[in-house]
Order: C-alpha cells, then sequence, then structure tokens
C-alpha cells in the first residue's frame, strides 16, 4: 500500500476539508507512516471569481424582482456573496425561497448566514444525497405547486456549464435570468503542479474526481489513466472518466464524508 496515490482533483482552497477527513481515515487505520498512501492535490480548475461593479448592479437590482433564487453550486454562493459585498438580509428584505442542488451549497449559505433553521429562510435541496443534482432540485421545486408562468428565477451560476435546469424552468414557464459569478480556468500544462503526478504508479494511484468538466479537461493531459481507478460522486462524472480511459470508475453519494469513505474501502482492496 506504500506506492498508494489518492489524487485530489478540486479547484485550489476547495480540498482541505476533503484532505483533512482522508488524513483522519488514515490515522485511525493503524497502518505505518512508511505504508500510508500519498496524497497528491491537483488542480484541474481554478475559480475565477468576477468583481465589476456593473454586475453587482444588475443583481441588486434583479434579487428584488425574483421569486425563486437558485445557486447551482457552493461557488455560486460564494462569489455572489463576495460580489454583493453586504449581508444577505440588507440585499433581501423578504423571504425569498433560494434552491441549492446538496448540502455542500446548504453549508455555503449557511457561512452566509442564511440558515434553515432560522424561521426565516426557506432553503429548498434534494434531502435524499443520492439526487444532489438539477434533476433533484427540480423535482422538489415541482412540490412547490407553482404557476410557472407567473414567476420570475434567479440562477447563480458559472460561465458555461450544464443549464438542464434553466431549460427546464423555461419549458414549465418560467422567466429565468442567469446570472455568471465565477469562471473556471484550466491548469496550465506548464503548471508545477502536473510534475506530482508524472512519476506515480497509476495502477496504484486513486483519482477523486468531483467535476466532469475537470475530467474532460485531465484527458487532454494524455496521462496513463487507462490503468487507473475514479471515485466519482455522480454518473455523469463517473461516464466523463470512463471516456478518457479509466481503468474504473466507482460512483459514490456525493459529499465529503462519502468521497473518504469510498476511499478507505479502496485502500482495503
Amino acid at each position: 500500500m506504500g506506492n498508494r496515490t489518492i489524487v485530489i482533483t478540486r479547484p485550489s482552497g476547495q480540498s482541505q476539508n476533503l484532505i483533512h477527513l482522508l488524513q483522519s481515515n488514515l490515522r485511525s487505520s493503524g497502518l505505518s507512516s512508511e505504508k500510508l498512501p500519498q496524497i497528491i492535490s491537483l488542480p484541474l480548475l481554478n475559480i475565477v471569481p468576477k468583481s465589476d461593479a456593473s454586475l453587482r448592479s444588475q443583481i441588486q437590482a434583479s434579487l428584488k424582482a425574483a421569486d425563486l433564487i437558485i445557486f447551482v453550486s457552493p461557488n455560486a454562493v460564494e462569489c455572489t456573496k463576495n460580489l454583493l459585498n453586504q449581508p444577505w438580509r440588507d440585499v433581501v428584505n423578504q423571504s425569498i425561497p433560494i434552491g441549492v442542488m446538496g448540502g455542500s451549497s446548504q453549508a455555503a449559505l449557511k457561512q452566509y448566514d442564511i440558515d434553515a433553521n432560522d424561521g426565516l429562510s426557506n432553503i429548498i435541496y434534494p434531502k435524499d444525497n443520492s439526487h444532489w443534482d438539477s434533476e433533484g432540485l427540480w423535482n422538489e421545486l415541482q412540490k412547490l405547486a407553482w404557476d410557472w408562468s407567473a414567476k420570475k428565477v434567479l440562477i447563480f451560476k458559472g460561465e458555461d456549464g450544464r443549464d438542464w435546469l434553466s431549460s427546464t424552468l423555461q419549458n414549465a414557464g418560467a422567466q429565468v435570468e442567469l446570472i455568471s459569478v465565477y469562471s473556471r480556468t484550466p491548469l496550465d500544462f506548464k503548471d508545477p503542479a502536473w510534475l506530482a503526478v508524472q512519476d506515480i504508479d497509476f495502477s496504484q494511484s486513486l483519482w477523486l474526481l468531483t467535476s466532469s468538466e475537470a475530467v474532460r479537461y485531465l484527458g487532454k493531459a494524455s496521462l496513463p489513466v487507462d490503468t487507473a481507478v475514479a471515485i466519482c460522486p455522480h454518473h455523469r462524472i463517473a461516464d466523463a472518466a470512463k471516456k478518457i480511459g479509466f481503468r474504473e470508475a466507482l460512483i459514490c453519494q456525493p459529499g465529503d464524508i462519502s468521497l473518504a469513505g469510498a476511499t478507505q474501502a479502496w485502500l482495503q482492496i
């Protein structure tokens, strides 16, 4: 097990919690230090927040007209918070329902003092983490039994990305406004971070893949992943991993705890 490697591919600054969980699990496993796998961070995509003042003004105006606000990711919450640079309650004077895809975004909302337990915020998200995606959120939104033709939905997102939910809302009759609050930039192939995976034993490597876009970019790196195993928190990510040649793409539930648990199971093989 000593020459095994775990590669975390999240953006810079977003892998610390997962690394901490992995290290904690490994320490409690009783393995000697020489048998502990190496953990490498390879941020395939970097999140670049937008910061122009005109976008801030657009957001402030759009929030006042919205009947429903959706954040597609924790990045969307964080970047919107930074753009507004003021407490949420100072921007939104009434309790507007907020939709998110899953637990990570809900946690990001809580850091912005938007909490489902405060009696003021109506946060809508799939309770079953196996449905933490656009389809799962849409299933929850339908329980509102709204006449969507009378509703305006504001979606905070990154540039590009999957537009299934916005298209579905529009097809239901809703007026949808999309605001991109960040962009993603791929890790330059000349970046020294790539050197960390250059000499690993790929047949003994486990890649934690949490973004289909990042996986597609990884496919351009021409690495020998045909002998490597991936763990993915969604079937779409696993499909992308198989498409670029991973020997095996295992699917786990979303969330850091599930990723760490699946990693621990792989280490026991």
